[in-house]
């Protein structure tokens, strides 16, 4: 049996110029991993931001004063079953990527997203074979939902 998706929640902050996307796609996505997972109460907030806006949230928590992909925060309490997620990813980092690897904005960002909740849901990237798994899952779910093979797709342009 599946949990219903209607007890997941996706909030979207669009600040980027780049992001020329079908957020109900991608909302649609944040669902279906969530319902995957078997999330019975969960709210994704999800800021769709630029290089500036990615090096603001990563200096201010991470101390890092450089661009990223996405940063993920579980915002979750640990003694309740409703789960928490905010998710920053880099709309002109996934529109320069896409270019380059030949594929979307959109199917970028939604790596970026299904990368930031595997995270939020017990994925680590940390070590070479749990990368291996993570990217793996990440191109699974993304082929699934209608995005292809994103991560590892070969495809380059000029």
């Amino acid at each position: 049996m599946t949990t219903p998706s209607h007890d997941i929640q996706v909030h979207f902050d669009l600040e980027a110029d780049e992001a020329d996307v079908d957020l109900s796609r991608l909302e649609s996505l944040v669902r279906a991993i969530c319902t995957e997972f078997k999330l019975s109460s969960a709210e994704v907030n999800i800021s769709i931001v630029d290089d500036t806006g990615i090096i603001q949230t990563h200096r201010e928590f991470l101390g890092q004063d450089k661009t990223t992909d996405v940063i993920s925060f579980d915002l979750s309490d640990t003694f309740e079953p409703h789960r928490t997620f905010q998710l920053v990813v880099n709309a002109q980092m996934a529109a320069r990527q896409a270019r380059q690897r030949g594929h979307s904005t959109e199917a970028e960002l939604a790596l970026y997203i299904t990368h930031g909740l595997l995270h939020n849901l017990g994925f680590d990237d940390a070590a070479a074979e749990q990368a291996r798994r993570m990217h793996e899952k990440e191109d699974e779910l993304l082929q699934t939902h209608g995005f292809g093979i994103i991560y590892h797709s070969n495809r380059q342009t000029d």
